[in-house]
């Protein structure tokens, strides 16, 4: 089944979970798309079967908190954030519940984690507006980054370079061997008035460089230029969340949440809005995914919902 306007106007809501006694922060798909996992501000970690569309487990992280949680390369450990007691960085084994490492350096709220496609090391800046780098196997700092403003991340698909988006103002683009070296380009965009960029993430044929942020703008802009390719808007964001905006695993659609509890798709080529789904959300839907491999999605407020296309009608 291939993804054109048709297909994603047919997306409707197969499953609804209800685990989560406040709102769901993050959400991530493992690389394989058989799982996915969330956290919420109810200290709450979940993983689901995608296939079996059923809950398979809940960790509880009540003494640190969570944020930001992503898959590692194995559908079995998790990194994430903390929102209580300090700003480390934590690995979790999901099998059993057990911390394998932490990893201390930031002096703020991290604000910005991201895993790198092809190896063990993962990307965090914060609020100290420090970027830094790390390797899963080693609890020191790789490398730190000092940038004049709040900084947001993210690695291209091959893994070889990252973007840091600083400032709500400019991306810095960086190759992963020579960081230290600083960046090779800079991209400088008009800075934003209304709101902060709070995410980043590059497209999977790694031509697009999609910025999220806490208002009701999302951007597309080339990555090898900088150019600005498209403005999405539209959607209601009056609470001032970091919103989630995500592409379709071809590059071609682009979903936002909204705090209507709606969720938005785009085009990414020409702009036009393709539809707006309504899955019944009681509250702001903060995070939103495409699953990589499977026709689904997933949408997020305090409840968790999968997304599949209907089937088209036999003739």
């Amino acid at each position: 089944m291939k993804l054109v306007d048709q297909t994603v106007r047919t997306f409707r809501v197969a499953k609804v979970f209800r685990e989560n006694t406040d709102k769901i922060n993050a959400i991530d798909f493992s690389p394989n798309g058989e799982h996915l996992i969330s956290c919420g501000e109810d200290d709450q970690i979940v993983i689901y079967d995608c296939e079996k569309g059923q809950q398979t487990r809940t960790v509880n992280s009540k003494k640190y908190g969570v944020d930001l949680i992503h898959f590692t390369h194995g559908n079995n450990t998790a990194i994430h954030s903390s929102t209580k007691v300090d700003d480390t960085i934590r690995y979790l084994s999901l099998h059993d519940n057990k911390y394998l490492r932490y990893f201390p350096g930031h002096t703020k709220k991290v604000i910005s984690l991201c895993i790198s496609p092809v190896e063990d090391t993962f990307l965090s800046g914060a609020l100290d507006k420090t970027l830094r780098l790390w390797d899963l196997r080693s609890p020191n700092c790789q490398g730190v980054m000092h940038l004049s403003g709040r900084p947001v991340a993210a690695y291209d698909p091959e893994g070889l370079i990252f973007a840091a988006g600083v400032n709500s103002e400019s991306i810095k683009l960086y190759d992963l061997r020579f960081f230290d070296r600083g960046p090779f380009i800079t991209f400088k965009l008009n800075q934003e008035k209304e709101c902060d960029w709070t995410g980043l993430k590059f497209s999977r044929d790694g031509k697009t460089i999609l910025i999220s942020t806490n208002g009701s703008t999302i951007r597309l802009i080339d990555s090898f230029h900088g150019t600005p390719l498209q403005t999405f808007t539209g959607y209601l964001n009056n609470k001032g969340i970091p919103i989630e905006a995500s592409f379709s695993p071809d590059s071609q659609f682009i979903f936002s949440g909204s705090t209507d509890g709606r969720v938005h798709v785009w085009n990414s080529d020409s702009g036009h809005k393709v539809c707006v789904l309504n899955g019944d959300h009681p509250g702001p839907v903060q995070c939103v995914q495409f699953n990589p491999k499977f026709m689904m999605m997933a949408s997020a407020c305090t409840n968790m919902a999968f997304w599949i296309p209907e089937e088209p009608q036999q003739p």
